[in-house]
């Protein structure tokens, strides 16, 4: 048994994980929240916390054996709160870290992705001497679940429409859509964290997890395939990278870290960095947990999506 601390353990991800880690029954978790907790979590002991004030976060993660971080990378500034927490989990000597990743490759030019950047530097600085905090960078690509929108099953995801959008049919993609992308779903990711805590090796650095390597045009073409003739806006590499956006749509990321005023706007930044991190090759995840975790089986997303769309109106 081993002592997990979330934080930011009230978030949608991090809810789908905190399911995976009670449901193997051999852990302790501990939530650390900015907020009063007005509905408890069976199995879960929630920890208010001030991110400013590293002394309080040296008592909280006091005895932990792993640190999850799901901090919203674009809601600290300066990245105070996730770098008050990597100290504190060194002055206490936790074994294991995980920064808020959970998505594409590092690099990935996403605008509010920027500070995930930061912090492996600060990671890589803490640990320039001598390892002083195993950690690793959890990289699943996009979440497949967002391409069952919105008849997605996850428990805590809310999921919304990406570039490719089954439930209107439409479509945005960069020159012929053969740009690799890996699509994994959240529980899966889910999966293999529960897993990672348990794994008696060294976790590694870059933490890639490749549910489902596809390409933007595959998808595509099993969307038509599933739905009828998509709609598709097809947009220059050239374009893209210049920061040049000339669609008929753009999809609206509908998600609680980003206030209703600033939807429009936040909605088309992230297709731009999106679309600019496809172009780069930052979709296409390293497969480092696949090889670690041989057994785990992961959900294709041709199985997947044919499932969800299959007799949909």
């Amino acid at each position: 048994m081993v002592k997990v601390v979330v934080a930011g353990g009230t978030g949608e991800v991090a809810r789908e994980v905190i399911d995976a880690i009670l449901a193997k029954n051999k852990h302790d978790v501990v939530v650390l929240t900015r907020k009063d907790i007005t509905e408890p979590i069976t199995g879960v002991t929630f920890i208010k916390v001030d991110y400013t004030d590293k002394a309080s976060l040296v008592k909280a993660v006091r005895d932990a054996d792993v640190v999850l971080s799901f901090i919203v990378i674009h809601l600290d500034p300066e990245n105070v709160a996730q770098k008050n927490l990597i100290d504190a989990a060194v002055e206490v000597g936790v074994k294991r870290f995980a920064p808020s990743e959970w998505a594409l490759k590092s690099g990935s030019g996403v605008p509010f992705y920027a500070g995930k950047d930061q912090i492996r530097e600060y990671l890589e600085e803490i640990n320039k001497d001598k390892k002083v905090l195993e950690y690793t960078l959890f990289q699943p690509g996009l979440f497949l679940d967002y391409f069952a929108h919105p008849y997605a099953d996850t428990r805590h995801l809310n999921t919304t429409a990406m570039q490719l959008d089954f439930q209107h049919r439409r479509g945005i993609q960069v020159d012929d859509g053969q740009h690799p992308v890996v699509l994994t779903l959240v529980r899966d990711l889910a999966a293999v964290v529960a897993e990672a805590i348990d794994y008696a090796g060294e976790w590694p650095v870059v933490g890639g997890i490749r549910g489902s390597p596809t390409t933007f045009a595959e998808i595509l073409k099993l969307g038509e395939e599933l739905r009828g003739p998509f709609k598709t806006d097809t947009v220059s590499a050239d374009d893209i990278k210049n920061g040049v956006l000339n669609t008929t749509w753009v999809p609206t990321i509908n998600h609680p870290s980003i206030p209703p005023e600033q939807r429009e706007e936040m909605s088309k930044l992230l297709l731009q960095g999106f679309l600019k991190a496809a172009v780069l090759g930052k979709g296409d995840v390293s497969d480092e947990w696949n090889r670690l975790l041989p057994e785990y089986k992961f959900t294709g997303a041709e199985e997947y999506l044919r499932k969800v769309w299959e007799g949909k109106p």
